[in-house]
């Protein structure tokens, strides 16, 4: 039998766009002889549909698409297997099932809803799904299915020691016989989901001596990254054909192939950028934003980075930055700038700022009265830059990038409306150091478009006052991302982490009180792009007024 595994970038609720994609990969597959094209988890409406569910009209029209995918089906010879939302017709349980739709020869033939609710992280299925109670295989071309859908394949998944399910779907599907295993999945992107998704797969496939046909969405909806990398796992747990990443691809395999595929993994530093491209190509041409991305570059690492990533993502006509220069701003911050910008090829305004930030304090004057200068007057600087960046991008068609980082905003060193402002994060999931790592990698495969080394060799500052680092407020990056990682990734009490050598007590404890008082600067952040297993935003619910001990 011949597959064809369609990696397609849909849209959360742009059906019509969605069901385009999914003609494309059919008429694609069809050229290529095959028998049956797999479609990621709820191609049709786009993953995550989150409360777009709860309208009875969203659902009605996502079926209605299918009946007409169905119907583009009558001359094609091959079946298709494409996720959707179907209704559950019975009298109890939730209004809908996470579905996919067996389409041949002009008809829905056949219909399978998804077992395994995930309910962590960022997913919230039991929300909106009932759980599918009639666990069946398929059949194409007389050679039996199991059909799954993304979390399916997970059953052994644990969480604080415990498994999570009681069920597994695939064994009880195995038993009835079947050739292989098909997998529909949206499995969002972080540093370690590929080593994770192909472990899974691998150990099913050995355990039942059948190969695996994993399916996985690409692009970026809701902050979340899907990486793709579409695979074919062998009965004895060796990929047998394996599909791009970070961009759709149509992968076509024959079940005759046994030859291992070369696997080729890449570094952190290759997949951050490559996601981050990603994701803010996805943010500008899925929500219609402004066609031009503007920016700050403040002469340090962060701002280079996002410029870098912007001008790939959209091209350098298409990125706007500015130097924003106080009466305390290094002259490196601008002339490191200006060069970074004429390497990238954008176009760069330079805006200074110190008589604004000159007519507040005058305007605050007699509020203040002699109440001696604090953050209060560092503040001001960043609010000033926030407000006229926001300016440039209302008056030139615009939406503002921001530039900060995981662990800036992890311990609240920002300012709120100054530089927390922005349409997209897309450095807010990467620490301080692989933010550097990342740039570091860029500068090696980039040679034409270099960040200036005096950008990486320079103490990173906020430049608020004269002569500042952010060292002066904060530990090292090294050791408060080593922190970070261990209390925000892997629930580590400051007891833990003080055993495991990372850092002194009083420092850890510091950080984690930084990072627990500052969640209300986090809900005001804008989206970021998910890097890692614990990302701020739908996976991340803190307390905002909860007191939460080390």
């Amino acid at each position: 039998m011949r597959f064809a595994l369609a990696q397609v970038n849909t849209r959360v609720g742009d059906i019509a766009r969605n069901v385009d994609r999914i003609l494309g990969s059919l008429r694609a597959a069809h050229d290529a002889d095959a028998d049956v094209v797999v479609f990621p988890e709820l191609t049709v409406p786009g993953y995550p549909p989150n409360d777009a569910l709860e309208r009875l009209s969203f659902v009605q029209e996502n079926i209605e698409a299918v009946k007409a995918l169905a119907e583009a089906t009558r001359d094609l010879s091959l079946h298709a297997l494409v996720g959707f939302v179907d209704v559950n017709r019975e009298a109890f349980g939730k209004p809908i099932y996470n579905a996919v739709a067996q389409l041949h020869g002009g008809e829905v033939v056949d219909i399978f809803y998804k077992t395994l609710l995930p309910t962590y992280d960022v997913f919230d299925e039991q929300r909106y799904f009932k759980p599918n109670g009639l666990l069946r295989a398929g059949s194409v071309n007389g050679r039996r299915f199991a059909p799954l859908l993304c979390e399916d394949l997970w059953y052994e998944t644990r969480r604080g020691g415990c498994f999570q399910y009681s069920t597994n779907p695939l064994e009880a599907i195995v038993l009835q016989g079947v050739d292989v295993i098909i997998n529909l999945s949206a499995s969002p992107f972080s540093a370690a989901k590929e080593s994770q998704r192909l472990e899974v797969a691998a150990r099913a496939a050995k355990r039942y001596e059948l190969p695996v046909v994993y399916t996985n969405l690409v692009g970026m909806n809701e902050g979340l990254l899907f990486d793709g990398g579409s695979f074919v796992m062998g009965p004895r747990g060796k990929v047998l054909a394996r599909a791009r990443r970070f961009e759709e691809d149509l992968l076509v395999w024959d079940d005759t192939t046994t030859a291992a595929a070369r696997s080729t993994k890449p570094r952190d530093a290759a997949v951050f950028y490559q996601g981050a491209v990603l994701g803010i190509r996805d943010f500008f041409e899925k929500t219609k934003q402004q066609p031009l991305a503007v920016l700050g570059l403040s002469g340090g690492v962060d701002s280079a980075l996002v410029a870098a990533m912007a001008v790939e993502a959209l091209g350098p006509e298409r990125v706007i930055a500015a130097t924003l220069p106080s009466a305390i701003s290094s002259p490196g911050s601008v002339s490191d700038s200006r060069t970074l910008a004429r390497r990238l090829g954008i176009r760069m305004f330079k805006l200074p700022i110190a008589r604004s930030v000159a007519a507040l304090r005058k305007a605050l004057a007699p509020a203040f009265g002699d109440l001696p200068e604090d953050v209060t007057e560092e503040n001001l600087q960043a609010r000033v830059r926030g407000t006229l960046l926001m300016a440039l991008a209302n008056k030139l068609g615009g939406t503002v990038l921001n530039t900060g980082n995981k662990s800036e905003l992890a311990v609240g060193y920002c300012t709120m409306y100054g530089d927390l402002i922005g349409g997209l994060s897309p450095l807010g999931d990467l620490y301080k150091t692989e933010v550097y790592d990342v740039a570091r990698w860029y500068n090696r495969t980039h040679p034409g478009r270099r960040i200036p080394s005096a950008i990486l060799a320079k103490a990173p500052s906020a430049e608020l006052r004269p002569g500042q680092t952010d060292q002066d407020d904060l530990p090292s990056y090294a050791v408060l991302d080593a922190v970070l990682a261990r209390f925000l990734e892997h629930d580590e009490s400051c007891e833990e982490i003080v055993l495991h050598g990372v850092a002194p007590r009083d420092v850890v404890e510091r950080v984690v009180r930084l990072v627990t008082r500052s969640e209300y600067k986090r809900r005001q952040a804008p989206p970021t792009l998910r890097m890692h297993e614990r990302a701020f935003g739908s996976g991340w619910r803190y307390p905002i007024m909860g007191r939460f001990p080390g």
